[in-house]
């Protein structure tokens, strides 16, 4: 029924490495903090420097902390959003289907919405963080309809 899910086990995992990764994220995208240690040589199938010349499949140096903080927010949300619950019946397989549709529908109404009123950098930084939306949109509202299933006696 449901094995294209990852074990119920990688959910709590995924959770510890999805909520620091979004806090860390935001703190760094705020701060502009870069960490001269992450500055390292890494390899690019494609660069085009403001100030420079488009390069394909060479070294550049990059300070790799977004990548870092992207990898894990993208690899904890979705262990955390597509791992089994503990009993995964038809019930909670309909409400996660739901909730992908509707949390497709609504990272792509803000984006057609972005589109159209958000110019220059500001969308590129709307694009960023369309990386992570939904699957945070999914996450929140499966895990609400979840809580409200369990909070109410109307499933077995």
């Amino acid at each position: 029924m449901s094995n294209y899910l990852f074990h119920y086990k990688y959910k709590k995992i995924g959770w510890i490495i999805f909520i620091p990764s979004l806090v860390l994220g935001l703190i760094v995208s705020i701060t502009g903090f870069e960490p001269g240690l992450l500055d390292i040589s890494v390899p690019a199938f494609f660069t085009n420097p403001i100030l420079g010349d488009k390069t394909f499949f060479r070294l550049t140096n990059n300070n790799i902390i977004d990548e870092l903080i992207c990898t894990l927010i993208i690899i904890g949300g979705i262990l955390s959003a597509f791992s089994k619950e503990k009993i995964e019946d038809e019930y909670i397989s309909k409400i996660r289907l739901e909730s992908l549709v509707w949390a497709t529908y609504f990272n792509y109404g803000i984006l057609l919405i972005a589109i159209l009123f958000i110019y220059d950098m500001s969308f590129v930084w709307v694009m960023i963080i369309n990386l992570f939306t939904l699957l945070i949109f999914f996450s929140v509202r499966f895990n609400w309809k979840l809580h409200s299933l369990k909070t109410s006696n109307t499933h077995d």
